[in-house]
């Protein structure tokens, strides 16, 4: 069967050039007759994936020296908790809630500290990204913490809409669009994202924190629970998920062949506009977004009808476009155009809206 085009949230597409390398590698990775599934984490071939993987992110992303890169388990789910539990000081700490993940994020900070919501969009259902102004933001918090990508909703906050305290560490969930758009990593106290949208399978979290920032934390915080833990050990504490950290480094690699994330994020503001343009002539489609704030990786757009939205998610998937579905709380088609997405996925996609509307309209 011919691959179709995947506009899943996650886990995303992946690029075939990278798919077709572990495949190749996969029963024999480079004269080790074994399969990086089967690796020791303490080997020499494992070794120097995992430090190629490191200094690949660090040079795409222009992380500075006094940053250290850590692969962990557990998702962003996971980080809700260590943020809190690692960064706490005073206490407290600030939340900008746009969406689904930044309202969990939140909530579990809610079981350590005191969360300060300092701006929400859940006033018109996270239809936009709420603009903060600094003198909004406490002056003595652990930390600010803002979503720099809204996957359910599909909402984005630009690197130079970012607004911070100098003295406050900001930390940044960037899940579903870290290696999408060019952000300034030393303005970051702390980035997060799961592996599963940009950059590889599910199973690794990638995290990039600042180094004044890895310390002692209360006794009772669990060991694993600890980013000093792992900064200590280069991630190697316990087995890592070898094999998908494996994959990450294939896709950072891929990405520099590519020219960097500054031309991936030029290929991506391309795609979402074919799609966004589109959108906003055409008579049957609506996106559901305000236009400044509209993701370029997670596009959301409804008919108006439940019974066409359904009928248009059968149709595409029948002309290979699928997991076009939106999420249960918006509803509608959600098209998400990962860095993977070829452009001519996108193409694919407008031309069967177009067809679409010529014969439901």
């Amino acid at each position: 069967m011919a691959r179709v085009y995947n506009f899943s949230a996650g886990p995303g597409t992946l690029p075939e050039e990278v798919l077709k390398q572990a495949s190749e590698e996969l029963l024999d990775y480079k004269g080790s007759g074994m399969s990086v599934m089967e690796m020791s984490h303490r080997s020499p071939w494992y070794e120097n994936i995992h430090n190629k993987a490191i200094s690949d992110l660090r040079e795409i992303m222009n992380i500075p020296d006094n940053y250290k890169v850590l692969f962990l388990q557990g998702g962003a789910h996971l980080q809700f908790s260590m943020i809190p539990l690692n960064l706490k000081k005073n206490g407290k700490a600030d939340y900008l809630v746009a969406g689904t993940w930044g309202k969990k994020a939140s909530a579990e900070a809610k079981k350590y500290l005191t969360v300060n919501v300092v701006a929400s969009s859940e006033d018109k259902k996270f239809t936009y990204h709420p603009k903060v102004d600094p003198s909004l933001l406490t002056g003595d918090a652990d930390y600010y913490h803002v979503t720099t990508n809204n996957t359910v909703y599909g909402t984005r906050l630009r690197d130079k809409d970012t607004t911070c305290l100098k003295n406050v560490p900001l930390v940044a969930d960037m899940s579903s669009n870290i290696l999408s758009e060019v952000y300034d990593v030393s303005r970051f106290g702390v980035i997060y994202a799961g592996a599963q949208k940009n950059m590889g399978p599910a199973g690794v979290t990638v995290v990039i924190i600042r180094e004044d920032l890895i310390r002692d934390t209360d006794p009772m915080v669990p060991t694993m629970l600890q980013y000093k833990t792992h900064s200590e050990s280069n991630s190697l504490y316990n087995t890592p998920p070898c094999y998908s950290i494996y994959v990450c480094g294939l896709v950072y690699d891929w990405v520099k062949r590519k020219g960097g994330v500054g031309v991936i994020h030029a290929i991506n503001e391309k795609k979402a506009a074919l799609i966004y343009d589109y959108i906003d002539r055409s008579n049957l489609f609506k996106g559901t977004v305000e236009k400044y704030d509209r993701s370029i990786m997670n596009v959301n757009f409804v008919t108006g009808s439940e019974e066409l939205d359904k009928k248009f998610i059968r149709e595409a998937g029948e002309r290979g476009l699928v997991n076009l579905k939106g999420y249960r709380t918006v509803g509608g088609m959600r098209a998400s155009i990962y860095n993977a997405m070829p452009v001519e996925g996108v193409q694919a996609l407008v031309e069967f809206m177009k067809d679409f509307e010529a014969n439901n309209i």
